[in-house]
């Protein structure tokens, strides 16, 4: 299972700005309040839809379902289903309602889990909860640094952008030719891009919440937010595990 499958680079969610919003003439105190609970939501949302695609890949992998469909046709319209939810989202989320934009969040979640389900029946549960939680303290402390720090990351994310196209060029590659030592180094790649997009997406946000504070645009700039973190973890959980999880026998 490669990256390509949960964060195609076509779907990656792109931010149009917006003039300066009403919190323009907000205290710094604030701002700062407002931007705590804005993230504190986005990150709420993020978790949420990652314990619901866990569920849904351990459901579809304990009951036999992932493995029923694996044998048919329809296994690509499952590993294709998400990227035509991520296309939805980021380039239709502006026009849509807010009900709509997290209704199509959660199924989003949803069908990940179950393009993900493959990982119970490849990698030993062990080795799954061990590189979550690798992934969760890296992604954390990613997170906290795009939060906290004041350097500009812009010039880094274009480089980041090249190395997820990339990877996702790679990865269609690998699909046909099914090279180990390209999808070890497609994997390598994929822990330094989505680590890096971390932090970048992380900043990111909090410029959205700056230009969206107190207009109708901030419910659904905080689920594109939730999707562009979300889909970050996701990717970097699955690089993780094909250069340290451990396979079933």
């Amino acid at each position: 299972m490669n990256p390509i499958d949960s964060d195609p680079a076509g779907a990656r969610p792109a931010y149009n700005q917006s003039p300066a919003s009403a919190w323009a003439t907000a205290t710094p105190v604030e701002f700062d309040a407002g931007l705590r609970g804005y993230m504190l939501g986005i990150y709420n949302r993020m978790a949420g839809g990652l314990a619901l695609t866990g569920i849904v890949a351990y459901a579809a992998a304990a009951t036999g379902l992932y493995a029923q469909i694996a044998a048919t046709p329809l296994i690509w319209l499952v590993m294709l289903a998400p990227f035509g939810m991520a296309l939805l989202l980021g380039f239709r989320i502006q026009k849509m309602s807010h009900g709509a934009a997290s209704a199509a969040f959660w199924t989003y979640a949803g069908l990940m889990g179950l393009s993900l389900a493959g990982i119970f029946l490849v990698y030993t549960g062990v080795s799954v909860a061990r590189v979550f939680f690798i992934t969760a303290g890296t992604f954390a402390a990613m997170s906290f640094y795009g939060y906290s720090t004041q350097k500009d990351l812009s010039r880094i994310g274009s480089f980041l952008v090249m190395g997820l196209i990339g990877v996702v060029l790679a990865s269609v590659v690998n699909l046909f030719i099914g090279s180990t030592a390209l999808t070890f180094a497609i994997s390598v790649i994929g822990v330094l891009v989505f680590t890096g997009l971390t932090a970048w997406d992380t900043q990111r946000i909090k410029q959205m919440y700056a230009e969206t504070a107190g207009t109708d645009a901030q419910g659904r700039s905080a689920i594109l937010g939730a999707l562009m973190l979300y889909m970050d973890f996701v990717n970097l959980f699955i690089s993780v595990l094909q250069l340290t999880g451990n396979r079933r026998g």
